[in-house]
């Protein structure tokens, strides 16, 4: 049973509770309430290990919780729409009986709500609209002296909030206000998305993982040796090694020979440890005193994990520099997994057009999806046929001969050409279309 932690202001936060019971029974929902948004950061920082995944009543806290923890993959926070703007606005007409002329709001200027047509929509309704932005590291005592202050000189009717304390302290001050949370079908819609994150993430994580750890020239380590038993030495030191990588991932080694090695584990354990293994492998190395390749196949079945395995293991051994190669059963390739230069990439399409591109100027599609990944990831806006050599581990002939290709079948273009030297052709700059 997961175990999921609601944070949120104690009235949102029952809400939710009440919703989610509703519709999910095979999850257990723990309450944690807050009273000022600072309190989210110790919230999560003492009772992270206490849980599988957080829910946040709206987007202060959650983008305090990914400040404050070290990924926000397992964060997740009810998205409001303008539909609360609209519901805000009508509360305070019914409450003051009257329609409303002048109006202060405030909005989290990292939403798209800020922009959005619903406050366009409150603009043509009222004469006077006094906007106020802010982020999530504001003090709620300035967004207080900003309805305050507008109030006091008779520039505004009401106030619009997204701070349950600002609406607390403004109706203390005897301010008509309005605390703008999101409605039920917004935290309806954002629980079912995330029970299915849940769910997808759960048989993601029990597929079958498989590792093939293969230390490079073995036979030549062999040669080197000076009797049999420095070998043998060599493997038992190896094995117990490896053995000790298994443990961590509560899986099976089988030893393959020659310097070749399989375990079998679960994707959601290997992904947990690969710091690990990258330690184990590091230790490897060494010991060998030679490069050591690893590849790692995800699937639903043996069979298609030990096959991803042997493409990642191919593509790890091709490789100059020592690094992790993860081959996904959705197509997607992971290089260097979990060092700062890990590239994730497709070698798969169903763009005809672009196949026949591809097919035309003689590139694979795991090419052309491993350069532009590279782009994505370094936000070249240009770059150099040296630019993909130095990042690709490839010649630089090899890189220009394939944005020639590129430009030849309209997937590239060069854009300019840089000269750091007064003789010698100039660089060219490319960019993908």
């Amino acid at each position: 049973m997961y175990r999921i932690g609601v944070v949120g202001p104690s009235l949102s936060v029952n809400r939710i509770l009440k919703l989610a019971n509703e519709m999910e029974q095979e999850m257990e929902f723990i309450p944690y309430s807050y009273t000022e948004a600072k309190e989210v950061a110790h919230i999560v920082s003492a009772h992270d290990h206490q849980v599988d995944f957080w829910l946040f009543s709206g987007y202060i806290p959650y983008r305090i919780a990914a400040n404050t923890l070290p990924s926000d993959e397992n964060l997740v926070y009810i998205f409001s729409t303008e539909s609360a703007i609209y519901k805000g606005f009508m509360e305070l007409v019914y409450v003051e009986g009257k329609l409303l002329d002048r109006v202060s709001i405030d909005m989290i200027l990292s939403t798209n709500v800020a922009e959005g047509e619903g406050l366009q929509q409150l603009q043509s309704t009222v004469k006077e609209l006094h906007l106020k932005t802010f982020d999530v590291d504001i003090d709620p005592e300035e967004l207080t002296q900003f309805h305050l202050e507008l109030w006091k000189q008779q520039r505004t009717e009401a106030a619009l909030t997204c701070y349950p304390t600002v609406h607390e302290a403004l109706q203390e001050a005897g301010v008509p206000s309005y605390w703008m949370s999101p409605t039920r079908v917004e935290i309806f819609q954002t629980i079912r998305i995330f029970f299915e994150k849940i769910k997808t993430s759960y048989y993601k994580d029990t597929q079958i993982g498989v590792e093939m750890i293969e230390i490079k020239e073995f036979d030549s380590i062999k040669e080197r040796m000076k009797n049999p038993y420095q070998i043998q030495y060599l493997e038992l030191r190896m094995k117990e090694t490896l053995i000790q990588l298994c443990e961590k991932l509560d899986g099976s080694l089988i030893e393959e020979g020659n310097g070749r090695y399989t375990i079998f584990s679960s994707r959601g354990a290997i992904e947990r440890e690969i710091h690990t293994l990258q330690e184990k492998v590091q230790h490897l190395s060494l010991e060998a005193d030679t490069t050591v390749a690893v590849g790692i196949g995800f699937g639903q079945t043996v069979f298609s994990a030990e096959v991803n395995a042997q493409r990642a293991l191919r593509q790890s051994k091709e490789k100059v520099e020592q690094g992790i190669v993860i081959f996904q059963d959705d197509g997607t390739i992971v290089e260097s997994a979990g060092q700062e230069e890990e590239l994730t990439y497709s070698y798969r399409t169903d763009d005809k057009d672009f196949l026949e591109k591809l097919k035309s100027g003689n590139i694979s599609v795991k090419t052309f999806k491993k350069i532009d990944a590279l782009i994505q990831k370094m936000s070249w806006n240009h770059f150099t046929a040296k630019d993909l050599a130095a990042h690709l581990q490839m010649s630089e002939r090899n890189a220009q001969r394939i944005m020639a290709d590129l430009c030849e079948v309209d997937l590239a273009e060069c854009v300019g050409e840089e000269s750091h030297y007064t003789r010698g052709r100039p660089t060219k700059m490319y960019r993908l279309k």
